[in-house]
């Protein structure tokens, strides 16, 4: 790769660390003068390797920043009701400021009946119906942290924005529907694509800022972005032991103005913003 084509990457661990230094301040602050500690926990339910990794990853950063961090395993065979009883008792317990439900569930449970259940103002990832619609009148407090990071890292490049077209591939509740929300916000023109659109190449030609979340490898070549488009991918697969995002990163860094890579993009701004949320959680108790 050519130092041009260097200087094009969007580093998420930097963007990541950034973030991470002020939620530590901003814990150590909260400890010195309130006396409270941010707690977060953490559900998995089964033994899914990927969200076990997740998991790992989230409570490594959580000691990073000084968040108390617990995880409640629990096994595959676990029925709602014993998880939505769990729920309530993290719900009800003063020194878990944030909930996180690592998704996705086993097919037998009810996944939108158990984020409901979570207490909003301990949403961690921003998913409860409560926090998704104070995103789209325009409060963004505990909000999905995906998007939410793809945000910071457009500010952190100055990246302006408003009146700018932005383009999304895939409409899903995580990351799609609350990209578009926070980048209406931000008064950019949004355009969505997903499964069903018919030409989804004639939308990311146009794009100034594009963001591509399908799981689908390399879905996004060079022919398919306009020259000097931002581009962040979301999406990741991995296949014989190797990660890949959605966007053929080698050949479209080529045009791109900006691009983040797979691995080490959006995920770990990803996880730096649910530290920043357990932290205003308990900022709020305080």
């Amino acid at each position: 790769m050519s130092d041009e084509d260097q200087n094009k990457i969007i580093d998420g661990r930097a963007v990541a660390k950034k973030v991470e230094a002020e939620v530590k301040e901003g814990v150590e602050k909260l400890k010195s003068e309130k006396g409270i500690t941010p707690g977060l926990a953490t559900i998995l339910v089964g033994d899914d390797p990927a969200s076990k990794m997740y998991v790992r990853l989230k409570h490594k950063a959580c000691d990073r920043v000084g968040v108390y961090a617990e995880d409640h395993p629990l096994p595959e065979s676990t029925t709602q009701e014993e998880l939505l009883d769990l729920i309530s008792k993290l719900n009800s317990r003063e020194d878990i400021h944030g909930i996180l439900l690592q998704l996705p569930l086993p097919a037998h449970l009810n996944e939108q009946e158990a984020m409901n259940a979570i207490d909003p103002a301990k949403d961690a990832d921003g998913f409860h119906p409560f926090n998704m619609g104070q995103l789209l009148i325009g409060i963004e407090e505990l909000v999905p942290c995906t998007p939410k990071g793809v945000i910071r890292a457009l500010e952190e490049y100055n990246i302006d924005i408003q009146g700018k077209h932005a383009v999304i591939v895939g409409h899903s509740n995580v990351v799609g529907k609350p990209m578009a929300a926070m980048l209406v916000n931000r008064n950019a023109t949004v355009s969505v694509c997903h499964v069903f659109t018919e030409d989804t190449s004639k939308f990311t030609k146009e794009a100034d800022i594009l963001v591509v979340a399908t799981g689908v490898k390399h879905l996004i070549k060079e022919d398919m972005v306009k020259e000097g488009a931002v581009i962040f991918d979301v999406g990741i697969t991995e296949e014989n032991g190797k990660v890949y995002g959605d966007v053929d990163f080698e050949n479209v860094i080529k045009k791109a103005a900006l691009v983040t890579p797979v691995p080490g993009g959006v995920g770990p701004v990803t996880i730096s913003i649910l530290m920043q949320h357990v932290l205003m959680a308990a900022q709020k108790t305080a």
